[in-house]
C-alpha cells in the first residue's frame, strides 16, 4: 500500500475493443478520435496515455477491458436536482390524456421549500449516483425550486459541495409570492437574491419563454449576472419562437438549451457563435412534443450537446444512455455524433477542456461498456450497458501487474 506521501499509482486499461478519445488527431482520424485494440494510462486523476495496447507502457496496476469499449464520462450540462416531491400524477394524467390541474413547477416549489436541508442534499446525492452509475462523470446542476432569497441560496449551498457546475435560476418562473409584481421578482433575482446565491455559483440561467421572462427580462437578469461574475445560459426557444437563441448568442452564453423553435436567424447565429446548442430530449419524450432538430443544426455547423434535463416535472431521468438513444432514433443525428454531444458537447457548453475526452492531461473519467462499440448506446436502448466508471482515476479496483 502506498503511503499518503508517495506518488499516485499508475493503471493501465488495456484491450480495449474501441476508445473513444474525442481527439481527431488521435486513430481513425474522426471527430471521435477512434483507436482500436487501444489501451489507456491512468495516472492519479489525470489520463497519462492513449494509443494501441501493444505500445502501452508499463504500470503500477493493470485492468482487462475484456474486449469492450472505452468513452470519455458523460457531461450532463443541464439537470435541477435540488428538489423535493415528484408529480407522478402529473405524469400519469399526461401520458393518460386526462386533465389535470396541479401547479406543475409550483408544486415542486412549494415542495422544495417545506423540504429540510438532509431531504434536500439526500435526494441531490441519490440522482447524483443514480447518474454516476449509467456513466455521467461530470454533471450541472440548478437552483429554481426555492424562488426566495433563503431558498435560492440555500439550494446553491448544497448543489456546491457536490459538483463544480452549479447555476442560479432564480429566474425559473416568476414566484408565486410575486404573481401580481414581476417586475418587483426581477428585481429581487438581480438584487439580493443574486448577492446571496452568487458566492456558491458559476453560471446564471433564465427561462426565456411566454409566461416565464421576456426577452427584456431575461438580458436583464442575465447582464446582472455577469457583472456578479456569473456567466449566462438560457433556456431558449423550448415552447415557441422567441428572443432566446438570440439573446444567447448576444451575450455570449455558455449554452441555449432546448432550441425546438428555431428559425434560420437563430441557426446562422449559434453556428457563427461559441454558444452551443444543448437538446433535451427527455423532455421532448416526457411531454409528446415536437422533437428538436438536430440534424439541421448540425449541418449548420452548430455545436450540440446533449443532455438530460433532469427534473421531477418534464424530464425525470438521469440517464444520458437513454438520450443518445432519443436523439438517435428522433433527432436526426449519427450514433457518433450523438456520443460527441453527451461527452465533448457537454463539455463545450460548461467551456471545459478538461473533461469529456480522453487525451493526456484531462481527467480520468472513463466509461467501460459492455459491448465492443459506442455505436450500441443507441443499437441497444434501454439495455445497462455501462460496466465500469471510472471518475476522478478512481473505479472499479484494478488487478496488480
Amino acid at each position: 500500500m502506498s503511503s499518503p506521501t508517495s506518488s499516485p499509482t499508475t493503471t493501465v486499461i488495456t484491450n480495449i475493443a474501441t476508445l473513444v478519445t474525442n481527439d481527431p488527431s488521435l486513430g481513425d482520424g474522426s471527430p471521435l478520435g477512434l483507436i482500436q485494440d487501444a489501451a489507456v494510462v491512468i495516472d492519479g486523476d489525470r489520463i497519462a496515455w492513449t494509443g494501441e495496447s501493444s505500445k502501452a507502457p508499463a504500470t503500477d496496476n493493470r485492468v482487462d477491458a475484456g474486449g469492450r469499449a472505452v468513452i470519455p464520462g458523460f457531461v450532463d450540462s443541464h439537470s435541477h436536482l435540488v428538489f423535493a416531491g415528484d408529480r407522478t400524477q402529473e405524469f400519469n394524467a399526461r401520458m393518460s390524456g386526462r386533465p389535470y390541474s396541479a401547479g406543475g413547477i409550483r408544486t415542486t416549489v412549494a415542495a422544495t421549500r417545506a423540504a429540510g436541508d438532509e431531504e434536500l442534499e439526500r435526494n441531490l446525492t441519490r440522482y447524483l449516483a443514480e447518474a454516476l452509475r449509467q456513466g455521467t462523470t461530470t454533471m450541472e446542476t440548478k437552483s429554481g425550486y426555492g424562488l426566495t432569497v433563503e431558498d435560492e441560496s440555500r439550494a446553491l449551498r448544497i448543489a456546491s459541495r457536490h459538483t463544480d457546475e452549479v447555476t442560479y435560476m432564480g429566474a425559473h418562473i416568476v414566484s408565486p409570492d410575486y404573481a401580481d409584481d414581476p417586475a418587483a421578482y426581477v428585481a429581487l433575482v438581480t438584487g439580493d437574491m443574486l448577492n446571496a446565491c452568487a458566492p456558491y455559483a458559476r453560471w446564471i440561467d433564465v427561462f426565456c419563454e411566454k409566461g416565464a421572462f421576456d426577452g427584456d427580462q431575461a438580458r436583464a437578469i442575465l447582464t446582472a449576472g455577469r457583472a456578479a461574475g456569473l456567466h449566462p445560459r438560457i433556456h431558449a426557444n423550448q415552447l415557441s419562437y422567441g428572443p432566446g437563441v438570440q439573446l444567447a448568442v448576444e451575450l455570449d452564453a455558455a449554452g441555449a438549451d432546448h432550441c425546438t423553435h428555431l428559425t434560420d436567424a437563430d441557426v446562422d447565429a449559434l453556428a457563427n457563435s461559441r454558444t452551443v446548442a444543448t437538446l433535451l430530449p427527455g423532455a421532448e419524450f416526457s411531454t409528446r412534443a415536437e422533437w428538436p432538430n438536430a440534424r439541421r443544426l448540425l449541418d449548420a455547423g452548430v455545436t450540440v450537446a446533449l443532455s438530460t434535463d433532469c427534473n421531477p416535472g418534464s424530464s425525470f431521468t438521469s440517464s444520458v444512455p437513454f438520450c443518445i438513444a432519443l436523439a438517435v432514433r428522433d433527432m436526426g443525428m449519427a450514433p457518433d455524433e450523438a456520443v460527441w454531444s453527451a461527452t465533448a458537447g457537454g463539455a463545450r457548453a460548461l467551456r471545459r477542456e478538461d473533461v469529456g475526452r480522453l487525451t493526456p492531461g484531462a481527467y480520468a473519467d472513463l466509461v467501460l461498456l459492455d459491448a465492443p462499440s459506442h455505436v450500441h448506446l443507441a443499437y441497444r436502448p434501454g439495455v445497462p450497458l455501462v460496466t465500469g466508471v471510472w471518475r476522478r482515476g478512481r473505479g472499479p479496483a484494478p488487478s496488480r501487474v
